[in-house]
């Protein structure tokens, strides 16, 4: 995922497109969101996972890049 799609993600994103921003696997990403350890703060509504766009930049380290 470049950067200009990382910046250009809305509000919160799913685990896959997290993943993706990542550079892990789908899979890699649920197993560690279950072991809690995945590197991003995620919200848990019901069955669905969600990740805060502003803390997947902030892990990227890109989170100061978008002004």
């Amino acid at each position: 995922m470049s950067l200009q799609e990382v910046l250009a993600l809305p509000a919160t994103v799913n685990v896959v497109t997290a993943a993706r921003a990542l550079g892990i696997g789908h899979n890699k990403a649920y197993e560690l969101i279950k072991a809690g350890q995945f590197p991003v703060r995620t919200l848990n509504m019901g069955s669905t996972v969600r990740i805060p766009t502003a803390a997947l930049w902030e892990a990227l380290g890109v989170g100061s890049l978008r002004q």
